[in-house]
């Protein structure tokens, strides 16, 4: 009994020594949702254009035969082309999960772990690992505007910034501050920007 106490306090501890950021990358609902109605646009511009060179309605209510396959039905398959090549490129990149992975600080080793996925080949694990003494700060950069950027960085000795937040996660303001707050009581360093 004193035995299980004791391996859960450990395990406790331990918990409180290592912190996992999950990035999300190009499995974010918004990308499945695009991806999507990309190809089902594509889909009916192609068989439009098809249809209105064929002369014959491949698909009844799309009427692709009312439509003179020069300039309309060509341009029309052209841009079916395009946007099927487009969607099947969005759905190898949600497949492969590019720019997913995590960020991990763990006190007990003295490391800092930033993994993410690339694109398929040699380099396709970008798996960096600093020591807790290279790092300086927690930097915070807010950029307003049409397109807001919220981003957290790590600022190690020597000038180096790296980004700990995903790319297309749109964080608040309020979960930025948090989470940059609370990095940067873990890591015992100073923040930035705030």
């Amino acid at each position: 009994m004193i035995n299980n106490e004791q391996s859960a306090l450990k395990e406790k501890l331990g918990q409180n020594l290592i912190r996992r950021y999950m990035i999300l990358g190009e499995r974010r609902t918004s990308n499945y949702v695009w991806a999507f109605i990309i190809f089902l646009g594509s889909c009916g511009f192609l068989l439009t254009g098809i249809s209105s060179y064929n002369e014959f309605d491949i698909v009844p209510f799309l009427k692709g035969k009312d439509v003179s396959f020069f300039p309309q039905g060509l341009l029309m398959s052209f841009y079916g082309s395009l946007g099927f090549l487009l969607s099947f490129y969005w759905w190898f990149n949600i497949f492969w999960n590019v720019g997913g992975g995590f960020n991990e600080f763990n006190k007990k080793e003295g490391l800092i772990r930033i993994f993410r996925w690339g694109y398929p080949g040699k380099n396709r694990r970008i798996d960096l690992s600093y020591s807790l003494k290279e790092v300086e700060a927690i930097k915070v950069e807010l950029k307003q505007g049409l397109d807001p950027q919220r981003t957290i960085y790590l600022k190690l000795k020597g000038k180096r910034e790296i980004p700990l937040t995903g790319i297309g996660e749109p964080l608040t303001l309020k979960e930025i501050e948090k989470q940059a707050s609370e990095l940067a009581n873990f890591l015992q360093v100073s923040l930035e920007g705030l």
